[in-house]
C-alpha cells in the first residue's frame, strides 16, 4: 500500500485553501480554458470565496473533489485537478485538469493524474474514471491515454466552442485495467 496517495517526487495534491482565492479567479476565469469546462460566465471572487469555504472536503458529501497540483521543491500551486460528476452508487467520476500555462509541457498533468488515479482506484475503490476530449485537443488526448484511459465513444457536436460545436471523445479507465506505473 502506497505511504501516500498524494505526493510524488515533484508534486503533491492537497485540498483548498483560502490563499488560493487568487489563483483560482484567474485560472477559473481564463476564456482560453472555458473550451474544456462548461463555464459561460467569469466567477466573482465572492462566488470562489463562498465554494472554498462552504466545501465540506468530502467527495461522498460534495460529489466531486477538486484537488490543487502543488510543486514540491517551491511550493508553488501549478494548477487543480478534480473528479466531478461524482456518482458513488456507480462508483465513477470525471477528471478534469488544468494547468497554469507556464507549467504546462513540463509533465505535471501526468504525475497529478496518475496520483489521482492511485488514490481513486486504491483507496476510493472507485471503479471507473472517465474524461471528455473535443477531438482536435491532441495534448489532452495524449495525457489521458498515456496514462492507461482508452477512446470508448465519440459525442458529435456535443460542445460549443466560440459558436463552433465540437466532436468529443469519452475516454474511460477501468479500476480492472491498471497498468504497470499504477499502484493500485
Amino acid at each position: 500500500m502506497s505511504t501516500s496517495y498524494f505526493i510524488n517526487d515533484r508534486i503533491y495534491l492537497r485540498a483548498i485553501e483560502p490563499e488560493d482565492l487568487d489563483i483560482m479567479y484567474a485560472m477559473e476565469n481564463d476564456p482560453q480554458t472555458w473550451d474544456i469546462t462548461n463555464f459561460t460566465v467569469p466567477y466573482s471572487r465572492y462566488a470562489l470565496r463562498q465554494y472554498i469555504e462552504n466545501s465540506q472536503c468530502d467527495m461522498f458529501a460534495d460529489c466531486q473533489l477538486r484537488l490543487m497540483i502543488v510543486r514540491r521543491d517551491d511550493r508553488t500551486v501549478i494548477g487543480t485537478i478534480d473528479i466531478t460528476e461524482f456518482m458513488p452508487i456507480h462508483a465513477r467520476g470525471e477528471v478534469g485538469i488544468v494547468i497554469r500555462k507556464e507549467y504546462q509541457g513540463q509533465g505535471y498533468a501526468t504525475d497529478a493524474l496518475h496520483l489521482l488515479c492511485n488514490y481513486a482506484f486504491g483507496f476510493l475503490h472507485m471503479k471507473q474514471l472517465t474524461a471528455h476530449v473535443t477531438v482536435d485537443n491532441e495534448t489532452s488526448m495524449r495525457l489521458f491515454t498515456s496514462c492507461g484511459f482508452v477512446k470508448c465513444g465519440l459525442l458529435k457536436e456535443w460542445w460549443c466552442v466560440g459558436g463552433t460545436f465540437k466532436d468529443v471523445v469519452l475516454l474511460q479507465l477501468l479500476r480492472d485495467q491498471a497498468t504497470g506505473n499504477r499502484k493500485v
